[in-house]
């Protein structure tokens, strides 16, 4: 049993409760076709011609989040009906327990990311940078949801029912898209909510992501400190979503 043994299963899984993808879908949908529609008028006076692709970037990390994080839902299903242990004891590495796990949070991600697009499409969203830009914000979706697809295995495993996970989901994904440029611009922001959105390591991927989509630009040294903060992100969830594994097997 490998890697794709393991994310064949875990594929199966989703597409037999489908309303996963579709309850994770939902809310970023209604921001994009009726938040859009309603405050786009107003940000047409800051500068704003296209709030649609504006806050594309923005959802784009949201629903990565909701995907990942109803992912480790699976977990506790899976233990309620015993082949979570059965895998345990089957030959076959921690890691790729793991990794068979994070993938399928990145697959769906890119599933809905796709959606998405295409629906943008009716709103006059365009990738302005063209092919390369593409194949950019793909690498940047994949390692978002790399990040969060392990750190959800993570926490899935630390906290012993569905009710506190999705508490702990809720308090830790709120924040990060709130206090980010995922709604509006941080130009005109100062004191504590200017350091703190400034700090959190996905307004720069937004920021990226949205110069890639709205502007065309390709800037090099934001890209670059983007996929570094992505890189150190994402080794220290898969690391930890391994520890946890680990830890779970020697209980």
């Amino acid at each position: 049993m490998g890697v794709f043994t393991l994310l064949h299963r875990d594929i199966k899984w989703r597409f037999h409760n489908a309303f996963t993808i579709v309850i994770t879908i939902l809310q970023p949908m209604l921001w994009l076709v009726l938040y859009s529609v309603v405050a786009g008028q107003s940000m047409q006076g800051i500068g704003i011609t296209n709030y649609t692709a504006f806050i594309l970037p923005g959802l784009i990390v949201l629903v990565s989040f909701g995907t990942c994080s109803s992912s480790g839902i699976m977990n506790y299903l899976m233990k309620a009906d015993g082949s979570f242990y059965r895998v345990l004891i089957a030959p076959v590495q921690r890691s790729s327990i793991v990794l068979g796990q994070v993938l399928e949070g990145v697959i769906c991600t890119f599933i809905e990311v796709a959606i998405m697009f295409i629906v943008s499409l009716l709103f006059s969203v365009k990738i302005a940078s063209g092919f390369i830009g593409l194949l950019i914000i793909i690498l940047l979706v994949f390692m978002t949801a790399f990040f969060m697809a392990g750190l959800t295995y993570a926490i899935s495993l630390c906290l012993p029912n569905e009710v506190m996970y999705e508490t702990v989901m809720n308090a830790i994904v709120l924040p990060i898209f709130f206090l980010s440029t995922a709604l509006f611009p941080a130009d005109k922001l100062s004191g504590g909510l200017a350091i703190a959105v400034n700090l959190n390591p996905f307004t720069h991927v937004i920021n990226v992501l949205r110069a890639l989509i709205l502007h065309g630009n390709i800037v090099a040294r934001d890209v670059i400190l983007a996929l570094l903060l992505l890189t150190v992100m994402c080794t220290i969830s898969f690391s930890w979503a391994l520890h946890r594994l680990k830890k779970e097997t020697s209980l």
